[in-house]
């Protein structure tokens, strides 16, 4: 079983990442934290006082922390296991689904033409599709894409990184969602 994550945000609601439970312990025992929200996702306990009594602390599906980390950039990191996920595992040519090891990353405007290696320039192909199209434009390999590429937003983008939401955390990813991705995940 998979150990769920606390999603953390800044204090204005902003996402910016998912912890693990005891990353958010630490935040929140070094009083890191300014709000909270979500039902409790787990209770970790600690040792007994002179008294008998057990500490407790319980986690909370969504924390808000103090502070600016500059390290989330507004365009998330481009990676094929994010692509793939903002695709659906779809070619965005033949419109079939395919595990991971079928697909490839292809650029619209090819990078030996001096396409960009940016969320807006590139889709989910399978591999023989991207084949096919080798070095042309979409339009000169006679393919129709079948979505247009996006730039996840920081909500979508955490969404797409982690598996195992509940449902506090996806509530509050979705306020943030675009068309694009809410077309994609119904």
């Amino acid at each position: 079983m998979n150990t769920p994550r606390i999603l953390r945000v800044d204090k204005s609601g902003h996402p910016m990442e998912w912890l693990f439970p005891h990353e958010a312990a630490t935040l929140i025992c070094n009083d890191r934290v300014v709000w909270s929200t979500g039902m409790p996702i787990m209770e970790l306990r600690g040792g007994k006082n002179a008294t008998g009594n057990q500490s407790r602390l319980s986690l909370p599906a969504i924390v808000a922390t103090t502070g600016c980390d500059k390290s989330h950039a507004d365009i998330p990191p481009l990676t094929n296991r994010m692509l793939f996920r903002r695709d659906g595992c779809i070619c965005m040519y033949c419109g079939k689904q395919f595990v991971f090891e079928m697909l490839s990353r292809d650029h619209i405007m090819p990078a030996s033409r001096g396409g960009r290696d940016e969320w807006g320039n590139v889709i989910t192909s399978c591999k023989r599709c991207n084949s096919f199209k080798s070095n042309r434009t979409p339009e000169e390999a006679g393919m129709a894409l079948l979505a247009i590429p996006f730039v996840p937003s920081r909500h979508e983008y955490l969404y797409l990184a982690n598996r195992h939401i509940l449902a506090d955390q996806m509530d509050f990813l979705k306020a943030g969602f675009g068309t694009q991705i809410l077309q994609r995940i119904q």
